[in-house]
């Protein structure tokens, strides 16, 4: 047996570190180090942008500037918040250059909503009804996660954007204060109106489907 005597310095780190040491590292003109940061953000940056444009032909452009322009300005990246806020920052700020630019309207087509439901655990875990599944409460739980997608995109961007970053993407109020550049108070105030809005939508199906309040 024998020791490595030179470990590979991610599979050390401890996850909160790890993001740290490689932007250190792609600074030091460590291209691979670069590319494992996209390997690691570059689904949740593309799932992102997909909520703020429609058009999944846009999507991976979108995501492929972003990450340019975040390489580009890694040395500006001072480690005060966590990689992935400051990395949605720049991926929502280049989405909407892009929208402006292509004076694009970002609405929802049927296909769109119905391809987006598949992969949108977060709303259907918590629209499901809770009982034993059927051919209607499954049907009826794919209804609700449709009305909740249709209600969140009906919703002003600024409260879309905030209600997207908490409720999919899990961030905390600080770091979407952090990402949309505005008062943590602004911050609750546009999940809080972001939700009332799709509650107002929705609660309807639920009473009739559960015969329960939300």
């Amino acid at each position: 047996m024998h020791s490595d005597p030179d470990p590979v310095p991610d599979a050390e780190a401890q996850p909160d570190n790890s993001d740290a040491m490689l932007v250190e590292r792609a600074v030091a003109g460590d291209q691979r180090a670069f590319e494992l940061l996209v390997i690691k953000y570059q689904r949740r940056i593309e799932r992102l942008i997909g909520r703020m444009v429609r058009d999944a032909n846009l999507v991976e452009d979108i995501a492929q500037e972003t990450f340019i322009r975040a390489y580009r300005a890694l040395h500006q990246f001072r480690g005060e918040a966590q990689f992935y806020t400051w990395l949605y920052r720049i991926a929502v700020n280049t989405a909407k250059r892009f929208l402006l630019k292509l004076k694009h309207d970002p609405t929802v087509s049927q296909s769109a909503l119905q391809s987006n439901d598949e992969d949108d655990e977060t709303f259907q875990r918590k629209s499901e009804p809770s009982t034993d599944e059927t051919p209607e409460s499954v049907l009826a739980a794919k209804e609700i996660a449709q009305a909740v997608n249709a209600a969140l995109e009906a919703l002003p961007d600024d409260l879309k954007q905030a209600l997207t970053l908490r409720e999919m993407e899990g961030l905390s109020y600080e770091e979407i204060a952090d990402v949309m550049n505005c008062p943590l108070g602004t911050v609750r105030s546009r999940i809080f109106r972001a939700r009332e809005a799709v509650s107002a939508k929705v609660k309807p199906m639920l009473e009739k489907q559960t015969g329960k309040r939300w």
